[in-house]
């Protein structure tokens, strides 16, 4: 699966993801864009699925015609994330084309 990983999700998470390729929004020099334009460019790119900590993107993009998968981290500071950091293989396991999932992760 091909991920992309918005400028909020934490670097150490693409060790967890390893039987995937992760690339990061900045080495695409995508770090710049906007969610929807983000999104188009990942869309366009053959992305499978997109990891962000951004919690308001449902609100504020229409997601029902995306083809990509969203996973939403609800905690992205790693020292707390990584003890987690299995939720997020799960959800990144069982994702699907457009689906879109929030991984719960506590504030401690």
């Amino acid at each position: 699966m091909l991920i992309l990983f918005d400028h909020s999700a934490p670097a150490p998470l693409r060790y967890a993801l390893k039987r995937h390729i992760v690339v990061e929004a900045a080495e695409r020099e995508w770090d710049k864009l906007v969610n929807g334009d983000l999104l188009n460019e990942a869309e366009a790119a053959g992305f499978d699925l997109f990891i962000t900590a951004d919690k308001n993107m449902r609100y504020q993009q229409n997601l029902s015609t995306r083809k990509i998968s969203i996973v939403v981290l609800g905690n992205a500071q790693w020292p707390v994330l990584r003890r987690y950091v299995d939720r997020v293989v799960a959800a990144v396991d069982a994702a699907t084309p457009g689906g879109y999932v929030e991984v719960e992760v506590p504030f401690r």
